[in-house]
């Protein structure tokens, strides 16, 4: 599958100008409409992404130049206090320089690309392996360096990049600022997506990996997937990664002679179990040999085996498996979804930025829903909503809210205990066993990839969603305050729905559930955050005035 960045709007006024004169029709009838413009416009997009080749780059060739990239940059632990210039004239001895930016994790870092592998090969020329007492180094040559400063420094000017997200405070401020929920979703994409610079990273963190693999396997090639590439990942999260072995087992043929040669290789009862091999020899390779990498684990009797280690110099938690092809699948279905519409991305970082802050969703394993989950349960709406047709400017100011206020609505009354979501297809079906949530894998269709989830972090989503979507309808929290106080606006919109007092009043404190309090006391229990929070500007109102 080939995908563009950019994907022209394609001519589907037809049908969703029929919807949009139909409001009275059946739902059902709507829905189905829905889905065959929806599946008409998938069949134009597959027509665009297998024409003939244009300028616009696809997906698989965009991870290509990133990784030729990294191939061609080195990173370089540097003093706490360093000049910027005075290292670039350094290193651009051995060759010119393409890019480069610093940042701090364990310490003070700079990746530096150059314009050719050969560059690479001089500036490790001139590297030596650091003598230590008491112990003995290995003597593995990585593109991990540390810049030793004898002289004078000179004046320290250096820019470093985040490479973390902000503080859920300062984001709450922030979108406490804007002026629409419309903006305040693109402020939180903003404030949380990968940058460039952060990518670049986690490009150059793989291919130091595929160094230590490329010793076996020198044909193999370490890809990202996930949230790195999908275009939904977050500053901060993890780093999956897979050795991808394909290049090494197929090799061209010379045809015509009638002899032909090949390697002698060892076999194994099982591609499980050769792939549990490879990755244990990787993984004792990383453990010894790969300077950077801590706390390696070898979890091979996982359903799909990994090797899990933290990257100190970039502080990546990072997950290696080996042939995934199918999450690489995945990923890129995600990345056309997200190409397709920038609001798809809105909604996916703000329905994710909302259930991590309400505990409905976790960093570490469990039976809460995983991000993946949530992102299919996205699409699953934005798949099941009438297609919307070209807005006016008007309707656009208003769209967003009405996303997110709809699929709230949607997953607050859905049918979770019969029905199961499948996004291949664009429409719910019956569940095919008695799991508490069912969301079938787009590639492996007999896999529920939210077989963790438990009833009760089921009960708790649907429980936010409700309650979400009714402090939406109510409009209280829609109003941006005229008068803030001297510090800070108060929060609202999209802010509102992040503060601790919404899992409160759902009942859902601490992931207990709690009794349900009537619908006047959640109003006064929301109203008075409201206004402690302005510090008591504005007039007070009864609590009776917003009961319906």
């Amino acid at each position: 599958m080939a995908s563009c960045f950019s994907v022209c709007r394609l001519p589907m006024r037809g049908a969703d100008r029929l919807l949009k004169w139909c409001p009275n029709s059946d739902l059902q009838a709507q829905r189905r409409l829905a889905r065959t413009t929806f599946a008409t416009k998938a069949q134009a997009i597959n027509k665009t992404l297998h024409a003939a080749p244009t300028s616009v780059e696809s997906f698989s060739s965009i991870q290509d130049e990133r990784r030729e990239r990294a191939e061609r940059s080195v990173l370089i632990s540097c003093p706490p206090k360093i000049n910027e210039r005075k290292i670039l004239d350094y290193l651009s001895k051995h060759g010119d320089i393409r890019n480069y930016f610093f940042y701090q994790t364990y310490g003070m870092y700079a990746v530096v690309e150059f314009s050719s592998k050969e560059s690479i090969a001089a500036l490790k020329g001139s590297c030596t392996i650091p003598s230590v007492q008491h112990e003995a180094s290995v003597p593995f040559k990585s593109r991990l360096l540390s810049l030793k400063w004898t002289g004078s420094i000179g004046p320290t000017t250096v820019k470093c990049h985040e490479q973390l997200p902000i503080s859920i405070n300062e984001l709450i401020q922030q979108l406490s600022e804007q002026e629409s929920i419309d903006q305040q979703m693109q402020c939180l994409t903003e404030a949380y997506q990968l940058t460039e610079e952060n990518i670049s990273l986690r490009f150059l963190v793989c291919s130091l990996l595929r160094d230590i693999a490329a010793a076996y396997f020198p044909e193999s090639i370490i890809r990202p997937f996930g949230s790195t590439v999908n275009s939904f990942g977050k500053l901060g999260c993890d780093l999956d990664m897979f050795l991808d072995l394909d290049g090494v087992s197929v090799q061209n043929q010379r045809k015509g002679s009638g002899l032909s040669l090949e390697y002698q290789v060892k076999r194994g009862a099982s591609e499980r179990n050769v792939t549990q091999s490879i990755l244990s020899v990787i993984g004792e390779c990383v453990d010894q040999f790969s300077p950077g990498c801590v706390g390696v684990q070898k979890i091979l009797n996982a359903r799909v085996p990994l090797v899990r280690f933290s990257h100190q110099p970039s502080g990546f938690q990072c997950d290696l498996t080996a042939n995934n092809r199918v999450a690489m699948k995945s990923t890129e279905l995600l990345y056309v979804y997200g190409s397709l519409d920038a609001r798809v991305r809105y909604l996916v970082f703000t329905v994710r930025c909302w259930a991590r802050v309400h505990g409905i969703t976790s960093g570490i394993p469990g039976a809460w829903i995983t991000n993946f989950s949530l992102t299919v349960l996205v699409l699953f709406f934005l798949q099941q909503r009438t297609p919307a047709v070209l807005p006016t400017l008007d309707q656009l100011r208003d769209l967003a809210e009405k996303l997110l206020q709809e699929f709230f609505e949607f997953y607050g009354s859905f049918a979770f205990n019969r029905s199961s979501i499948n996004i291949r297809k664009g429409r719910e079906q019956n569940k095919p066993e008695a799991a508490a949530l069912y969301i079938q894998n787009p590639f492996e269709t007999s896999l529920n990839v939210s077989k963790n989830v438990n009833a009760t972090q089921l009960e708790r989503f649907v429980a936010l969603c409700r309650e979400s979507a009714w402090l939406l309808q109510q409009g209280e929290v829609l109003k941006r305050s005229a008068t803030p106080s001297a510090d800070q606006i108060p929060p609202w919109g999209l802010a509102a729905l992040l503060l601790p007092s919404v899992a409160e009043s759902a009942g859902v404190k601490g992931r207990r559930k709690k009794k349900r309090e009537p619908a006047s006391e959640r109003i006064k229990t929301l109203l008075q955050s409201l206004k402690s929070s302005r510090g008591g500007a504005g007039e007070k109102q009864s609590s009776d005035d917003h009961r319906h």
